[in-house]
């Protein structure tokens, strides 16, 4: 199969393309033919070299955590889902840049997403969604997402509003309509946020949801006023630090699917930025590493 490798660690320029020995499914997996696959911060720090002594891989590594596509093998004991079924979903830290994956945490995809939004909201959903999950019920709480324009950002936006939450989220003053357009309150990030939000927000903020790592968390405690109010995808360090709620991604169809039946109603539709062919790669991670994405970044295998 054709995928995109690294076969050392090192600058974006190092992916290239070329064949790759094929996949198989074991036990509670699914294989999928890969129409388009996500690129996320992990996919490029691993790449890097960043996450070496957390994560060392094997190399060569075919970057890249989730996926969409149609399914093509079944593992043992699988079931719900059969060989010709969209589908979008997760598999390991690295494999889904490739015409083949394997998954271990899937969905159907909605009829309302092309392969673009699917393979976008895998992992960004469930980041999102685990963040929100730990602060509690949403209904008629006013949620404060710091990073709202990137793709765990924006999809915490308009899940939380789904949930019943009035959102404010923090961008770049050029990303302010996007924000508005996914139904939150916009407001610019960094000094005088307390300020801007007393104006915004005049019964204060109920809670709020780092998905920035910007050095607000600090901030943030202090506007919601208790760190149990506050969760971080982003920051685990300064969580740890301040006793925020520290929230880590995981493989979770029941997650995946609750996304997926948002996107069947008309209430989460994953944004993509740009979508690069999969020969486009390196520019692909390179324009991930420069940040301030709006939406989500995505390869068409």
């Amino acid at each position: 199969m054709r995928a995109a490798r690294f076969h050392e660690y090192g600058v974006a320029a190092s992916l290239v393309i070329e064949q790759a020995p094929e996949p198989h499914p074991g036990p509670g997996e699914i294989r999928v033919r890969v129409a388009a696959a996500g690129v996320n911060p992990i996919d490029w720090k691993l790449r890097a070299g960043a996450l070496h002594q957390l994560m060392p891989l094997e190399l060569p590594a075919i970057p890249g955590r989730d996926a969409a596509g149609v399914v093509d093998a079944v593992g043992d004991g699988v079931q719900g889902v059969s060989i010709g079924d969209r589908v979008f979903g997760l598999g390991g830290v690295t494999g889904a840049t490739a015409e083949l994956v394997i998954l271990s945490a899937w969905a159907h995809t909605p009829d309302t997403w092309n392969d673009e939004q699917a393979a976008g909201a895998g992992l960004a959903s469930v980041t999102a969604m685990r963040g929100l999950n730990a602060l509690g019920s949403l209904a008629g709480r006013t949620l404060l997402v710091e990073g709202a324009a990137g793709g765990v950002g924006g999809a915490a936006v308009e899940i939380a509003v789904a949930q019943g939450a009035t959102v404010i989220g923090t961008a770049s003053e050029r990303n302010h309509e996007f924000l508005t357009s996914l139904g939150a309150v916009p407001t610019t990030y960094g000094p005088g946020l307390a300020q801007r939000l007393s104006a915004l927000a005049p019964h204060g903020v109920d809670i709020a949801l780092d998905t920035a790592a910007s050095g607000s968390l600090d901030d943030l405690v202090a506007i919601t006023g208790d760190p149990t109010r506050v969760a971080t995808v982003a920051d685990h360090a300064g969580g740890q630090r301040l006793g925020t709620h520290v929230v880590n991604a995981e493989n979770d169809s029941a997650l995946l699917s609750a996304a997926a039946e948002l996107g069947r109603q008309g209430h989460y539709t994953p944004r993509i930025e740009q979508a690069y062919p999969l020969e486009r790669i390196a520019d692909a991670h390179a324009h991930a590493e420069r940040g301030r994405t709006r939406g989500k970044i995505v390869i068409c295998i």
